[in-house]
């Protein structure tokens, strides 16, 4: 029964009665507004689900591979699933309800099933013949507990070993317990006076399937006969038992045991080990037995026709080996490789050409699974080089700090950025195909590209294509590479403001027309990266250090002149001009008491850097300490192409540069931007005392002009500029200082620290800031995270050229609101895109150069509507709609009260635009535009994890993601439409295959009786021979079944019907084959007839001593 939630009626009752009151507060705009405008967007537009999951699973715990379908299956601590098909990168993702862990996974091979056994000691059987795997059957055993099973190829009962030693036999189709048990006391008898520890291994003969090698954790090994329940041999060693592998001829098999060794036993010689080594061991010269080596966790034996073995095992190296990493070992005939891996290994399966124990194994290929890699090793080529992987498993290659998705994207960014990112590609892989190819593509496709941009704490930045449920990496920057790096940790800057990751991006704003990249580190730096073709190199050729006031910007052309000051209206000018230092930009100025004063956190790279076609650095900005303060981290970002200009903002204030002329345009505190009508009341600090700066800073200051004798130490208003000018096409630095409250003492507590103002968003547009004015004029609109909104002018110069002649000019205007995201309507209730400038290669010549600027043209307002633009702000809790120029808010909303809203977006779907919110409770809400109608409420996820809160975003179509754990990014869908088409999009994970034809035993083993021995394991499990198990020792829980299984199994019938073509196919060749077959050995029997009678016949009359 659903719970009754008092609190959110209420919520909804308050979220109804202040959307009414607000509609009341201007009933003539709000009536006129929804007669004109037609909203298209309903509820029933709306559905919110899970479509596919990226990245490596999160704590892996156990593996298994079809070798007929080549599907891989993982499976994890928490009780996921995912299954690895097709080349192209196809996932599927399942998880367990009880979220136990998966400790082993069993492939029914070719069957289309999957059994999973979890360390809650239940069994459950996978349906792999749908496009969302469900779970058929499950067995929860009560009085034992699960460590090992084993299922024979093309067998339906699987064998269960438990913690007490015991073994259970179950029938996979029924998920019904056999009465057949194998009890550990009948197993070993005599041959140990101890209990023998768990079962830590079970398989059956290869030659024999009525011999079943049973390995416990002691180290005894038993070879029981099924038929006659008892045990034939049993073999003894001091050493515990973590693994054993069978010969293919079913006559030795290796045990691998705690001290580092391998063991080889004869099943007819159970007195001794045959040989016994220790693969990594230290062979002493006295002949002494090796020294311990740490456990050989596991152990594959795998034969070819035309050379030697391939033993494969992780583990055994020897202790002295403190620290390294975890390593597997490839031993083929003389020669033992030792495979170094990033990561400890988790499990590890040989990949081999055919499905039958008992035949030539012919190994090609070992999957190694890895805390948080997979890795295949091609064993065919020499050095065994590894597969490149096609999934998108390197997302957490390095930690992702940040997170951008964009649908609907220009459709040649994604071959743009393919082409460059297909020049990385690194050397030395395999030249064979990826050999986990099973499954196929979906049939339903959607009509709109898609990309993901994720920011790393090494300071990589990569781009993904997300198009049709897939995930193909397609381009890496690496933004650390502007920098200078640290060789080891005391050569680590005393200036760093982190003490790991100085590199992480924090945050990121691309323009997907332009392909101009801005992102902010958390050393408080920026850098604008413009896409090119073209490779450069960018060479430092002058240094100019500039100062920056309140009431004044100045700014260096490239031949070191400084450009014309940009004035704050209502404040006096009054330039000053800075020559060009010798000393370098990144050097520190400290004080006599070692207090830092203008450095950066980062020193700049000094050498030529060599930027291939790519993203290529434009502009680098940094922020530097002052005073021994570090700098504020950077918490807004914006960028805009058609304005050549980028924002950035903290709990300081914000600063507007030109990247195009590399010039500040504005760089001003919070405080500032309201002038004397500042609606918040700010708490005053005491002053710090003031320090005597030393002779050596005096002569630095005024090689600075800090005239600070002239200003007091408490404002916040002094910022100083540090430039750093390269040649046109080169890269410039730009060094944005922001001075702090000199005074913050110890006793400022964490909620006056909360309760600054800090910049919380921008966004660039053109809009109506008058009622007189016909034309849209640039601006930028701050939002704060008290919740005002301010706009800035701007001044653009309307040709390229003037564009880099003229200065760009700003002025104030100011709205209130709160503030988390900002959008614009036109008069029609439209999203308007935001103003862009088409890309163009920036390293053309300039006769080449094709720049069309792209603008939106607004029309004049209108006597009966003079209103022709909307502002859509949206808050931590509330929305509004203002209309442009009057101001007047039309539409007010609510959207939490008891909580707060962590992302919100202004998106644009197929049936109209809308916001979408995700809040801290776990409600997922979209509101219509311009009206802000509730359309839908889901209590979707609530906010457990910091990072989600962190990476959640939304995008147009009805996308949505957010990193559900350091590895996966987990993709959902709020559109109906796309929920709709979700199982035509899915791919197939069961495809008919025929099995391979079974070896061939020869004529004379068939004839004496050496080829593989068959077992009737019905006859010898069944109810009829084996009676009933104990209903107490294990309940069998039905699947859940419902309307999934049904769609999986009404969307499997062509391909069930494929299969009984494929398997009537197959009937009828091998009814050929044997046809021939009989023909052939009736041929033979008649001419051995024929010629045993003529023998006869010569030698009738003849006497014995004629012979």
């Amino acid at each position: 029964m659903k719970k009754f939630n008092i609190r959110k009626v209420l919520d909804g009752l308050t979220a109804a009665s202040s959307s009414s009151s607000s509609a009341a507060a201007s009933p003539q705009s709000g009536n006129r507004e929804n007669d004109m405008i037609q909203e298209t967007l309903q509820s029933e537009h709306f559905q919110l689900c899970k479509t596919v999951r990226h990245g490596f699973p999160n704590q892996p715990s156990s593996m298994a591979f079809d070798p007929v379908q080549k599907i891989l299956a993982i499976g994890t601590q928490s009780g996921a699933l995912r299954l690895c098909v097709c080349v192209s990168g196809v996932e599927c993702y399942c998880r367990h309800e009880s979220g136990s862990a998966v400790i082993q996974l069993e492939f029914l091979v070719n069957e289309g099933a999957l059994v999973s056994a979890l360390a809650d000691d239940s069994i459950h059987l996978w349906n792999l013949r749908q496009k969302l795997p469900a779970i058929l059957h499950s067995l929860k055993f009560n009085r034992e507990r699960i460590t090992f099973c084993h299922l024979p190829f093309q067998s339906k009962w699987l064998y269960v070993g438990t913690e007490r030693g015991n073994i259970h036999i179950v029938n996979v189709e029924s998920f019904t317990l056999s009465g057949y048990v194998i009890m550990w006391n009948k197993a070993i008898e005599l041959s140990s006076k101890t209990h023998p520890g768990p079962v830590v291994h079970i398989s059956d003969n290869p030659m024999d399937e009525g011999k079943l090698l049973i390995g416990f954790e002691c180290g005894i090994v038993v070879l029981w006969d099924l038929k006659s329940k008892k045990a034939d041999y049993r073999y003894n060693y001091d050493e515990a038992i973590h693994s054993v592998a069978w010969h293919h001829e079913g006559k030795q098999f290796v045990c691998s045991h705690s001290d580092g060794t391998l063991t080889t036993w004869n099943i007819r010689a159970p007195a001794k080990p045959a040989q016994i080594i220790t693969p990594h061991g230290k062979q002493p010269k006295d002949g002494k037995k090796p020294e311990p080596c740490k456990p050989i966790l596991k152990v594959e034996y795998k034969t070819t026709r035309a050379g030697d073995p391939f033993m494969v095992l992780c583990g055994g190296l020897s202790y002295d080996t403190v620290g390294r990493r975890a390593c597997l070992t490839v031993m083929h005939g003389k020669s033992t490789a030792v495979l170094e891996m990033d990561y400890p290994i988790v499990d590890f399966l040989t990949l081999c050409e055919t499905p039958y124990p008992n035949d030539f194994q012919e190994p090609y290929a070992v999957v190694v699974l890895l805390e948080k890699d997979l890795v295949v090793i091609d064993l065919a080529q020499i050095g065994y080089p590894i597969f490149e992987n096609p999934y998108p498993l390197s997302i957490h290659e390095s930690p992702v700090t940040c997170c951008e998705y964009f649908a609907d994207c220009p459709a040649e960014v994604i071959p743009a950025l393919y082409s460059v990112g297909s020049r990385q590609n690194r050397q030395g892989f395999s030249k064979k195909e990826w050999p986990i190819s099973g499954g196929n593509w979906g049939q339903g496709t959607l009509s709109f590209s898609e990309m993901i941009i994720t920011g790393h704490a090494d300071g990589s930045i990569k781009f993904w294509d997300a198009s049709a449920l897939m995930l193909q990496v397609l381009y890496k920057l690496k933004t650390a590479k502007v920098f200078e790096k640290p060789r080891g940790k005391e050569e680590k800057s005393s200036t760093e403001i982190v003490d790991e990751d100085p590199f992480a991006i924090q945050i990121l704003s691309w323009c997907p027309e332009s392909r101009v990249l801005c992102v902010a580190g958390v050393s408080a730096h920026v850098i604008v990266y413009r896409f090119s073709k073209q490779e450069v190199t960018t060479e430092v050729l002058l240094e100019v250090r500039m100062q920056c006031e309140l009431t004044e910007v100045e700014s260096p052309e490239c031949g070191g002149e400084p450009a014309s000051t940009v004035s704050t209206p209502g404040t006096s000018s009054s330039p000053q001009t800075s020559l060009p230092q010798s000393h370098p930009s990144t050097s520190s100025n400290n004080s006599s008491d070692g207090l830092r004063d203008n450095v950066p956190c980062l020193k700049v790279r000094s050498s030529p850097l060599k930027q291939s076609a790519g993203y290529q650095v434009e502009l680098l900005i940094q922020l530097v300490w002052v005073s021994g303060e570090p700098p504020q981290p950077i918490t807004s970002l914006a960028v805009n192409s058609a304005y050549g200009l980028v924002a950035f903002g903290n709990g300081n204030g914000l600063a507007v540069v030109d990247y195009l002329q590399k010039t500040l345009l504005l760089n001003v505190s919070t405080a500032e931007l309201y002038g004397s009508t500042d609606p918040h009341h700010r708490q005053p600090h005491s002053p710090r005392k003031t320090r005597q700066p030393s002779a050596g800073e005096q002569t630095t200051k005024r090689k600075l002009h800090l005239l600070t004798n002239n200003h007091n130490l408490c404002m916040l208003s002094v910022w100083v500029l540090v430039f750093v000018l390269f040649c046109p096409m080169s890269l410039l630095v730009l060094f944005v200082v922001h001075s702090y409250d000199r005074s913050r003492s110890s006793s400022v507590t964490s909620i006056d620290r909360e309760s600054r103002e800090v910049i919380s968003s921008f966004y660039f547009c053109d809009w109506l800031s008058k009622k007189s004015e016909t034309v849209a004029v640039p601006s930028l609109w701050v939002g704060t995270s008290l919740g005002s909104m301010l706009a800035i002018a701007l001044t653009v110069p309307s040709t390229p050229e003037q564009r880099m002649q003229q200065p760009v000019g700003v002025s104030f205007l100011r709205l209130k609101g709160g503030i988390l995201r900002m959008a614009q309507l036109d008069a029609s209730g439209t999203l308007l895109p935001h103003v862009y400038e088409s890309w163009y290669e920036p390293n053309a010549p300039e006769e080449e150069k094709e720049r069309p600027r792209r603008r939106r043209p607004t029309s004049p307002p209108s006597q009966e509507n003079p209103d022709c633009q909307y502002a859509v702000v949206c808050s931590e809790k509330q929305a509004k709609v203002v209309a442009l120029p009057s101001q007047n808010c039309v539409y007010e909303h609510n959207i939490t009260e008891t909580s707060f809203v962590l992302r919100a977006d202004m998106v644009t779907l197929t049936a109209g635009v809308g916001i979408a919110c995700f809040c801290a409770n776990g409600h997922i809400m979209t509101l219509s535009l311009p009206s802000l109608r509730p359309l839908l409420d889901v209590n979707y996820l609530p906010l457990t994890d910091m990072r989600i809160a962190r990476t959640f975003c939304f995008s147009n179509q009805g996308q949505a993601l957010y990193l559900t754990s350091p590895t996966e990014i987990q993709r959902i869908t709020y559109s109906q439409e796309t929920c709709d088409n979700l199982q035509e999009m899915l791919g197939e994970l069961f495809t008919p295959v025929e099995t391979p034809e079974a070896p061939n035993r020869g004529f004379f083993k068939g004839l004496f009786g050496g080829g593989a021995q068959s077992l009737d394991r019905e006859d010898l499990f069944g109810e009829v021979t084996a009676g009933k198990a104990s209903r107490s020792l294990a309940q069998h829980i039905p699947g859940p079944g419902g309307m999934e299984g049904m769609k999986g199994a009404a969307s499997g019938v062509v391909g069930e019907l494929a299969r009984a073509r494929i398997a009537l196919d197959e009937r009828g060749q091998k009814l050929g084959e044997l046809e021939e077959r009989t023909a052939g050995m009736m041929a033979s029997a008649d001419s051995f007839s024929k010629h045993a009678h003529d023998i006869m016949l010569k030698y009738k009359d003849k006497k014995w001593y004629q012979l």
